[in-house]
């Protein structure tokens, strides 16, 4: 601390009692000497970043001694303007020693580097071709690359070519023919179909092939199209050279030349033989299909008038009988003796039950057979509550229904339905008053209704029984009805594309549960009336008060 305080002590007189203290004198020392130092500070700082930038620069450390000598110029000039004001002769002098150590250095090394900066030309000019040189050897390495990179996707492209001309053998009847016609390639599916080998067929013509199947005008049109460089499609059946045909599902592309003109055809055959005798069956099978819908449109019509035979013929002599074994018995009741009363009573009954039986086949007969409209359930199952009012108010019965759409069906079927399980559910009670509630939800493309009710239940092992014509549970005593009823439902929804089921145990109540599919009308060999939105009835409507 001390040694600074000498180095730095004003012990001497200032320049500028030697400059008299003039101002012009004064100020125009401090001026060029403060000009001077600050151009000398510059000059490092733009060496210095010179140096930094280019790194590859050669003899860098004589810029760096250069930098150095001019920032120690720039300080003596510096200390000059110091020294106007201040006597800090021996920091000055300090300052010049350096300066002279570094100038000295910097001369030193500036005598060693002129041979080598006077042969500095002759090497940019070597380095400049090493350059080059380098240039070129990374542009042949890129290029070398580049030719491997090609090679390699080209072997690749080649080998996926030669696997989907595998694939493509494998799965199709190829052949290559030139601009004549002639076969130039064939592989072995096409030797295998045609049962003729490669050197049978290289060189041929197609005409080889040739089944007398197909036209003239066939043939013209195919090399037509080909000839006008477009692809030819369709199908062909040809000859085996044993003499059997096959069909094939022929595609012909043409390949063009460099002048733009079809060199060759490729033709790339599929077997539909087996498909072509599937179609000649389906064909034999429509045939016969239509001639036995014939018959059963005869059998219908037959079964018709059978149906207008039983509804009047048979049912006159029977509603004779019927009157007068009713007459017999309220004439003659209590003349004859006890037998005589209880034998006509039963021929009374028979002839009633008969005339109910003939009836119930009717309406079954003619069930699903009528047009079909577009039908509010909804106000469906107001009328069927409507109809069944007297029987719900003596059994004290409560039905409820949800929210039911408009479903594809005919009006009356559609309400015979509801109202048979309705009806069922009231009749087929326990002791508790029935408890009855209709709900239906879309399920897919088709409505699932479902009837419930709290009843004596059905037996799981009957659930499929009891859709069939006269299948009963109980007898008349217990419950009346002749056991139709549900296999009428069962046709109706059958018919409408839909199913029937029931989910019961015995004494635990049912739910009977049938599907209609959604706004579908299943009977597509009926067509709707312009005039009224409706399918053409071909039956008479079915009788809705009919039970099971």
């Amino acid at each position: 601390m001390r040694f600074l305080q000498q180095l730095l002590s004003p012990d001497f007189m200032p320049h500028g009692f030697c400059y008299l203290w003039d101002p012009r004198i004064v100020w125009l020392h401090v001026i060029s000497d403060g000009l001077i130092a600050l151009s000398y500070y510059c000059i490092p700082v733009v060496l210095f970043y010179f140096i930094r930038k280019n790194r590859d620069l050669p003899f860098d450390r004589i810029f760096w001694m250069f930098g150095t000598f001019i920032l120690a110029c720039g300080t003596t000039h510096l200390m000059e303007v110091w020294n106007v004001w201040h006597g800090s002769y021996l920091v000055a002098g300090v300052i010049k020693a350096i300066t002279a150590a570094v100038s000295v250095i910097t001369v030193a090394m500036l005598v060693q580097l002129v041979p080598k900066i006077i042969s500095l030309p002759e090497q940019m000019h070597l380095r400049e071709v090493n350059g080059g040189l380098e240039r070129e050897i990374a542009e042949r390495k890129r290029a070398e690359e580049a030719l491997k990179e090609s090679l390699a996707t080209s072997e690749t492209a080649l080998r996926e070519l030669a696997n989907q001309k595998f694939a493509l053998d494998e799965h199709a009847i190829v052949a290559v023919t030139d601009i004549q016609g002639a076969i130039t390639y064939v592989n072995e599916k096409f030797c295998a179909i045609s049962q003729y080998s490669k050197e049978e067929l290289i060189g041929q013509n197609h005409r080889i092939l040739n089944s007398g199947y197909h036209s003239k005008e066939f043939f013209q049109q195919m090399y037509r199209t080909i000839g006008n460089g477009q692809v030819w499609r369709g199908e062909m059946r040809n000859r085996a050279k044993d003499g059997s045909l096959y069909w094939v599902d022929a595609t012909i592309v043409p390949f063009a030349g460099a002048d733009g003109r079809p060199r060759q055809h490729v033709a790339i055959h599929a077997d539909i033989t087996e498909r072509k005798r599937a179609e000649d069956e389906i064909l034999k099978l429509n045939y016969e299909l239509k001639r036995r819908v014939e018959e059963l449109a005869r059998s219908n019509a037959d079964l018709e008038q059978f149906a207008y035979i039983a509804s009047h013929d048979l049912q006159e002599p029977l509603r004779m009988v019927a009157a007068y074994t009713q007459l017999l018995a309220e004439r003659y009741r209590g003349r004859l003796d006890e037998n005589a009363d209880k034998f006509i009573g039963y021929a009374c009954e028979g002839a009633l039950r008969m005339q109910s039986l003939i009836q119930d086949l009717l309406v079954f007969s003619r069930a699903g057979r009528n047009g079909c409209v577009r039908v509010d359930c909804g106000a469906v199952i107001q009328e069927i509550l409507l109809s069944l009012g007297p029987a719900i108010k003596e059994s004290g019965a409560v039905v409820t229904h949800g929210t039911l759409p408009a479903v594809w069906a005919n009006r009356s079927q559609i309400t015979q339905v509801l109202q048979n399980l309705i009806g069922n559910a009231i009749k087929f009670r326990g002791k508790e008053p029935p408890l009855i509630s209709v709900q239906a939800e879309k399920t897919g493309q088709q409505w699932l209704f479902s009837v419930s009710d709290n009843g004596i239940g059905i037996p799981q092992e009957h659930a499929e029984n009891i859709f069939v014509v006269f299948q009963r549970l109980h007898t008349r005593a217990e419950y009346p009805g002749n056991g139709i009823g549900l296999a009428i439902c069962k046709k109706i929804v059958e018919h409408c594309g839909g199913r029937i089921w029931v989910e019961s145990q015995a004494g635990r109540g049912s739910v009977f549960k049938f599907t209609i599919p959604c706004d579908v009308a299943v009977d597509t060999r009926l067509a709707v009336s312009p005039e009224t939105g409706q399918v053409p009835s071909l039956q008479s409507e079915l009788n809705p008060q009919a039970v099971r």
